[in-house]
């Protein structure tokens, strides 16, 4: 594979294709809207949302990806390079084909940059970089990922429309059940057969008027073990193994709780919320020579936000370097570790409903967050001279994010809205208690869920909650009834990745490869609809399940 992107081809097809398209007529009110038509439309620009128009145009049907994103792939190429991938063999379909183009490239000497394929070997914990038997590689750096992308886009001549953000308030149009179009804020309007919601946060799901859960549901709801609030779990060691006091005065109430604590007292075990498992960037650092940039300082830089970590380090806490997770070319993708690292706990609660100029502000916040935080460990004079002088030998990748500073475009989204669907996956689902109907795809994955909270013990002391990982026994599938809204919702939509589930089993399902064998089901799905004009609700699922089998994907495990 050519690993520079021919943006001439890009842009003079996308530029053609637009050209054709392009129509301008006049509302009523008179204000020009510029209107354009295909059988599929997709909202988003993940790496859910490119699959799904790749498969869209090997089935024969016209399709407009509408991206809020100027780059595509999402996690995939934002940083996500670490790929938790659970029972590789459940993969199949454009999602493995992504990554056996991941092994083409990787598999060319040239790739090579920074080091050679030779010193840097498989390695991973749980995840073998290159599978040579099986031609796919597991482990990339993000800009190649995005390569990728882009290479489907214009190999299939796809129409994308970047950095058009749905009309949440008016923009979608519905007649008899059916979505009839979808406007942005630029005024464009995209009308389609059937829609296809393929954003982190589920916009276009909630636009529709398709009912959906924020938070966590209570064990009671759906008989589940691990949902709601959690605080005796201890799955991951991402909790305080030490007592360490809360407040800025040690021992002093009085004095107020340290910065990210909160006041409020834990809740009963098994209860629900409307809390959210935290975000944060997956970071692509490097501490070689000829690509590192120092870590920025924040304009709003506050060492008091980190007094929590210097207590960690000074109860003889060591893990820091442990999720330093090595890629290809001496890069990493640096996850959250630990009770303290890059999760911002509790500071994205109200990111899912957000308006988009609150998102702004809750992803900067995170931003600021994280870079101070990596700041302070490599300069403050209070962290442990071993972190601190280890620390100063990283730096951002300077080759990755080049029009944002070296920071990566995507915030990690685990969990905004979920639909309330046909069907609810839950843990019995994930665990294998029951049988899964009309399998769509599958999972494997732990079900995991990072910290929700950072609360004050009954004792006195900080500690966080809400981190879960439980491993399923065996690969489970995903139904056909957790894409797709109730009929009497909407009758045309799709939604492969603010799936209908409940919050603990949402935490196996959320994995990238997932998201990519959902989007093509649901593609295919959104194909046979418009070839019977059928609602999506409709379809025989017989006549989808060969058609799921054909394309590749995997409905039981192997």
């Amino acid at each position: 594979m050519d690993q520079s992107i021919n943006v001439r081809k890009v842009f003079n097809g996308f530029l053609y294709v637009t050209l054709v398209i392009f129509l301008v007529s006049c509302n009523p009110q008179g204000e020009r809207a510029d209107r354009y038509e295909a059988d599929i439309i997709i909202y988003g620009g993940t790496s859910a949302a490119v699959i799904a128009a790749v498969e869209a145009v090997h089935s024969g049907k016209s399709v407009i990806v509408v991206s809020p994103d100027n780059h595509l792939g999402g996690l995939s190429s934002s940083g996500l390079g670490y790929t938790d991938t659970g029972d590789k063999s459940t993969i199949g379909g454009l999602s493995r084909d992504f990554y056996h183009r991941i092994w083409q490239y990787y598999n060319d000497s040239a790739a090579w940059k920074w080091e050679k394929h030779a010193s840097y070997g498989n390695k991973g914990q749980g995840t073998v970089a290159m599978d040579g038997e099986n031609r796919t590689m597991w482990i990339f750096e993000p800009h190649i990922a995005e390569q990728v992308f882009e290479d489907y886009i214009a190999e299939n001549d796809i129409v994308v429309f970047r950095n058009e953000w749905l009309n949440r308030e008016q923009g979608v149009k519905k007649r008899h059940g059916y979505i009839r179009s979808v406007k942005t804020l630029s005024g464009k309007v995209f009308s389609g057969k059937v829609f296809i919601d393929a954003t982190y946060e589920g916009d276009l799901m909630a636009a529709s008027g398709v009912s959906y859960h924020v938070g966590r549901e209570a064990c009671s709801v759906y008989n589940e073990k691990w949902n709601g609030v959690q605080a005796d779990a201890r799955h991951h060691g991402h909790f305080f193994k030490d007592t360490i006091d809360p407040y800025i005065i040690p021992g002093h109430p009085e004095s107020g709780l340290l910065f990210g604590i909160t006041a409020e007292p834990i809740a009963e075990n098994c209860s629900g919320d409307q809390k959210i498992q935290a975000y944060c960037f997956r970071l692509c650092m490097s501490r070689h020579a000829e690509n590192r940039v120092p870590f920025p300082k924040p304009e709003n830089y506050d060492s008091s936000r980190y007094e929590l970590l210097i207590r960690l380090f000074n109860s003889g806490w060591r893990e820091w370097f442990d999720k330093f997770d090595a890629i290809p070319n001496k890069k990493t993708d640096t996850n959250n570790h630990g009770p303290f690292s890059s999760d911002f706990i509790g500071m994205n609660y109200d990111y899912p409903e957000a308006s988009y100029e609150r998102r702004k502000e809750i992803i900067k916040a995170h931003e600021d967050y994280q870079k101070g935080m990596l700041y302070f460990a490599a300069n403050d004079k209070r962290v442990p001279e071993e972190i601190r002088t280890e620390m100063s030998d990283w730096g951002l990748a300077m080759d990755e994010f080049t029009d944002n500073g070296n920071w990566p475009w995507q915030l990690y989204i685990r969990e905004a809205r979920r639909m309330a669907g046909i069907y609810v996956t839950t843990e019995n689902d994930v665990l294998g208690k029951q049988v899964v109907p009309q399998p769509v795809g599958m999972g494997s994955y732990t079900m995991d869920s990072h910290n929700v909270q950072r609360y004050v013990t009954s004792a006195g002391f900080v500690q966080n909650e809400g981190d879960i990982g439980v491993h399923p026994e065996k690969p489970y599938a995903v139904s056909y009834g957790s894409l797709i809204p109730q009929k009497t919702e909407c009758k045309n939509l799709l939604v492969p990745v603010c799936v209908s589930s409940s919050h603990i089993a949402y935490g196996s399902i959320r994995m990238e490869p997932v998201f990519m064998i959902l989007a093509q089901s649901s593609t295919l799905a959104a194909c046979m609809a418009i070839d019977k004009n059928l609602p999506v609700q409709d379809i025989p699922y017989a006549g989808l399940r060969e058609k799921l089998i054909t394309s590749g994907q995997k409905l039981q495990p192997e």
